[in-house]
């Protein structure tokens, strides 16, 4: 089953290129009923093509977005929390925590890992596009939001000891701009943490068009090469990478997903992919 996403309703549509590598030269890889994904002949990259123009893309995350963040809330926090404990989070920050360290969360929804940081030191911040989750998490958490875009928000050079994103970097048009971004206002040796699902996982390859993240709200499907040629490509320096997800809950009998979960963690073919970096410098 695929997850929540809003389908396009009459949005302007525009021609793009490679993200990470420019080419314009394609395939089209999934027919998706009303939207294409595309895979690039030249890095490998899969992204939806032709795509919508932003204008049109931000009017998705309404108030029926917020519903579906604040009603899953919890299970998103407690995988956030599973993730960060599998790169090592705590033991990699010790020292960082030495140096008024500031956090920035990028699609922080309503809030709830900002306000989880808070409470161990931090000094969070977070961006977030969907109006009325932002809204949320600055009346209800009273958390420091910015509702928009991190290139709007106008953060300093090296200001973020650590800048997170969590299933956020598929939804972005330009996801380029956003690990340039990201760079710029990172401390040097500041720390890079992207989620996102993996293309060269188990169940894309298993369903194809009808995988569970081939959906119309994700721009761009990154695998952990692809991911990693962005960010390297960049200015960082990859220290982990770490997948999980070898079959989606209910897909398979408990006796065959235990040991697929197993064997994705530790050869890399799990749905999920995060990838810790560091900035040079």
């Amino acid at each position: 089953m695929k997850t929540y996403s809003s389908l396009p309703d009459n949005e302007r549509k525009k021609e793009i290129e490679c993200n990470l590598c420019g080419s314009g030269d394609r395939d089209l890889l999934w027919d998706c009923d009303g939207y294409t994904f595309s895979r690039c002949n030249d890095c490998s990259l899969i992204y939806q093509y032709p795509q919508p123009v932003n204008a049109d893309l931000s009017c998705r995350y309404d108030n029926k977005y917020f519903e579906y963040e604040i009603s899953n809330e919890e299970i998103f926090f407690n995988l956030m929390l599973k993730t960060l404990e599998d790169i090592n989070f705590k033991e990699l920050t010790i020292e960082i925590m030495e140096d008024n360290p500031e956090f920035l969360d990028v699609g922080c929804a309503t809030g709830l890992l900002l306000k989880h940081m808070e409470s161990f030191g931090w000094k969070s911040r977070g961006v977030e596009l969907c109006t009325s989750s932002a809204a949320y998490g600055q009346k209800v958490r009273k958390l420091d939001i910015f509702n928009g875009t991190i290139e709007e928000a106008g953060y300093r050079d090296n200001q973020f000891s650590v800048i997170h994103s969590s299933h956020l970097i598929e939804h972005l048009t330009n996801p380029s701009d956003y690990i340039t971004e990201a760079f710029r206002i990172l401390k040097p040796g500041g720390l890079l943490i992207t989620t996102t699902p993996n293309t060269r996982s188990l169940q894309a390859w298993l369903f194809g068009k009808n995988w569970r993240s081939a959906i119309a709200d994700h721009m761009y499907l990154f695998s952990d090469k692809t991911l990693s040629s962005l960010l390297l490509s960049n200015g960082f320096k990859i220290i982990t990478i770490k997948t999980w997800g070898g079959i989606a809950a209910g897909m398979a009998p408990g006796f065959i997903k235990k040991p697929l979960d197993f064997l994705a963690k530790k050869f890399g073919f799990g749905d999920v992919v995060v990838i810790l970096a560091k900035k040079k410098g």
